[in-house]
């Protein structure tokens, strides 16, 4: 009985998460477009070599913040831009949900870049995106202070997780959709 009462109070407290953060649904294409300037200067001034990957890509996505959060059975949401030769084309919501070893709750920044026109191409034709099924991104976690040395990375599609807050035990994109939204 104890148990299926702390897993009551830890689903509550992952519904409380993601409502305290609506404001992630009602983000004003303005809004977003400022949080994705942000994100890049964040990305660019504290991780070396990152510049690389943004002017050599087709294009990329920026979400300034992506909010996760799970005990077993996990969520993350958030929106953010596609831009292609430095500016916002699209708008795209990231959503994600998972069973598994996972436990608490994270803010993090994420930056996809195309580095071809097919894999951007592909990208752009489909109606929902998903990670893994779709396509697949070799994704380096990068914290401050870090260097990334684009020589060895060779894949079409390179996702970068920086600017983290907070705890959680578990880092992945697979099954991830990205979903063209109207903003």
């Amino acid at each position: 009985m104890k148990i299926q009462s702390m897993y009551k109070i830890w689903v509550l407290m992952i519904v409380g998460f993601f409502l305290s953060a609506c404001t992630v649904f009602e983000t004003t294409a303005a809004r977003i477009d400022l949080d994705a300037d942000e994100a890049l200067k964040i990305f660019t001034e504290d991780i070396d070599g990152s510049e690389v990957f943004l002017t050599q890509s087709a294009g990329y996505l920026v979400f300034p913040r992506a909010l996760r959060a799970g005990l077993v059975a996990g969520a993350e949401t958030g929106e953010g831009v596609l831009r292609i030769g430095g500016k916002t084309v699209d708008y795209f919501r990231i959503t994600s949900g998972s069973l598994g070893l996972q436990a608490g709750a994270q803010a993090r920044s994420i930056v996809i870049c195309f580095m071809s026109e097919d894999a951007l191409s592909d990208f752009r034709n489909s109606s929902g995106w998903r990670v893994g099924v779709d396509g697949s991104v070799a994704l380096i976690d990068v914290g401050a202070g870090k260097t990334i040395d684009s020589q060895n990375v060779r894949d079409p599609v390179v996702g970068f997780i920086f600017n983290s807050s907070g705890l959680m035990a578990n880092l992945t994109l697979e099954g991830t959709r990205f979903t063209r939204i109207n903003r």
